[in-house]
């Protein structure tokens, strides 16, 4: 698997085994680019892909069945964390997996909390 990590904003990103997650949700053949992006360009990005003018907390780009891009907001994720009674480390690998489960073709519903849930648990993310 390959795995980029990008940084385009000050704010830092917590020390997660992001490879290893995204090698057991994607497989070893995957190709991913994770970028952790300031909220000027997460809007952007959700404007222009996706026609919904808001901040979003993450964004996940199929690129091909073998290759795609996670958008990570950090300021969003600092916000967030709180509300959802979770550290800033354990909401960004929620995130993460949430995106990659979208990568692997999960549409929100039961299907994917459950393997949020069962991922959440496996990396111990509080």
């Amino acid at each position: 698997m390959s795995t980029t990590i990008t940084r385009t904003t000050h704010a830092p990103y917590p020390p997660l085994p992001y490879k290893k997650i995204a090698e057991d949700i994607l497989g070893a053949r995957y190709e991913l680019s994770l970028v952790f992006v300031g909220e000027r360009r997460a809007r952007t990005l959700n404007i222009t892909h996706r026609k919904k003018d808001y901040v979003p907390n993450v964004l996940s780009f199929p690129l091909d069945a073998q290759a795609g891009e996670i958008f990570i907001t950090p300021a969003r994720t600092r916000v967030e964390a709180k509300r959802h009674h979770m550290t800033i480390a354990g909401y960004t690998g929620f995130l993460f997996i949430h995106g990659l489960l979208h990568l692997k073709g999960h549409l929100h519903g039961a299907t994917m909390e459950k393997a949020e849930k069962k991922y959440i648990s496996k990396y111990k993310l509080k």
